[in-house]
């Protein structure tokens, strides 16, 4: 008892954080559950937003309710608002709070956070996962003059400037918020990662096989289906390796998921396959049954500096072979690691052919060689402890 008296609390918002029992991002409920000398409460949306499941109230996490919404348009604007308000209404009901850790996207949930800081008087922490609202420019859903694009702006400098501290998760990011004046002792690296101890399989990897009903060479993408993530760039893939033993496996959910679904059909892509989302306690028995995990991106010039997707981590924690399609920072990762190959955007083919070319034992030594460099270089524990040393250093200046 004496022991949580004296831990500090941090109060972290993060309106798409889901329970290792869920599917969705766990990249919060894995690193804060790791923090020593801290005690945190995470408020969630009240419906995962891959699965539209309920979450339900656990240690460590706080769902709030949040409008409902099934694709891109004034109910999910509604969605986002609705999170930040009922998001500050729980934080301030909080008899403790020693710091405020807010993670976009969206804008509004750090908006949320700041005014809980500056209300407790309390240093604020924001983390950056995308350069909002400038990726949505480079993928061409907003234009650069309008009205909300210049309100979004707005509102995301008032956020830089008044954080204590700003969380990156891509160098490029870093670079970015240097060169609009950022201080660079403001801003911290705390890039995504995974231990391998969460993706111990359940079954034999045949028996999992068999479960999903894996038969060739299967390549499993697990992850968001939207628009940022590039998956018509799979189905062209899958298409021109129709001739090859192998079968491409698309698991989770998405605004763009049905048209994908309709597409495949359209086109015949018997090699390919979509699954439900499936929570991340399972994701370990996917991957164990598959050959490789694809990292794929649409075709945007931002995505070769300015992101750390969680996804390619989770692959070489489940000492998978990956092959992605972003050149650049990823790239570098998966050539630097040994785990796999690095293509162009629009050359996943050619990446299939040549995994479909090589042995099973060559696939292991590949998955083994990224196992290897991520228990060294980006674990989960690792992060935690970066993490934690940085609240400590901002809750106490």
């Amino acid at each position: 008892m004496i022991k949580k008296q004296l831990e500090s609390r941090v109060l972290v918002l993060n309106h798409f954080a889901a329970p290792r029992g869920q599917a969705g991002g766990t990249r919060h409920v894995e690193l804060f559950a790791r923090l020593e000398g801290w005690q945190h409460l995470i408020i969630v949306a009240d419906k995962n937003h891959l699965t539209g499941d309920v979450v339900a109230v656990e240690p460590g996490v706080l769902p709030v309710s949040t409008v409902s919404y099934t694709s891109n348009g004034v109910r999910r604007m509604l969605n986002w608002a609705s999170y930040a308000w009922n998001a500050l209404r729980e934080g301030l009901r909080q008899k403790r709070v020693d710091v405020v850790y807010a993670s976009s996207p969206h804008l509004l949930a750090g908006l949320a956070g700041l005014v809980l800081a500056k209300w407790r008087r309390i240093p604020f922490v924001l983390e950056i996962r995308d350069l909002w609202p400038h990726i949505l420019v480079h993928m061409g859903q907003m234009s650069d003059s309008s009205p909300v694009y210049r309100a979004l702006t707005v509102l995301e400098e008032l956020l830089y400037a008044q954080a204590d501290r700003i969380v990156v998760m891509a160098p490029g990011v870093e670079a970015e918020l240097i060169s609009r004046g950022i201080p660079r002792e403001k801003i911290v690296y705390v890039p995504n990662g995974a231990d391998p101890d969460d993706f111990k399989p359940s079954a034999p990897r045949e028996v999992l096989r068999d479960r999903y009903g894996f038969t060739r060479l299967t390549a499993v993408y697990a992850g968001a289906h939207g628009p940022a993530n590039g998956l018509d760039l799979v189905l062209d893939a899958a298409e021109q390796v129709a001739d090859l033993p192998v079968d491409v496996v698309l698991v989770g959910n998405g605004v763009a998921k049905a048209d994908l679904q309709d597409t495949a059909s359209r086109r015949g892509l018997h090699n390919v396959r979509f699954m439900n989302p499936v929570p991340k306690t399972e994701i370990g028995d996917v991957l164990a049954a598959a050959d490789l995990g694809l990292h794929v991106l649409a075709d945007v010039e931002l995505f070769r500096t300015a992101v750390s997707p969680n996804k390619l981590f989770d692959y070489m924690a489940a000492g998978k072979p990956v092959l992605t399609n972003s050149p650049g920072l990823v790239g570098d990762w998966v050539e630097r690691s040994g785990c796999g190959w690095a293509v162009e955007p629009g050359d996943l083919a050619l990446g299939l052919r040549s995994f479909a070319q090589a042995d099973r034992a060559h696939l292991d030594a590949i998955g083994h060689s990224g196992l290897a460099w991520l228990q060294v270089h980006q674990s989960r524990s690792a992060m935690a402890k970066r993490l934690a040393d940085m609240l400590a250093e901002v809750a106490c200046a």
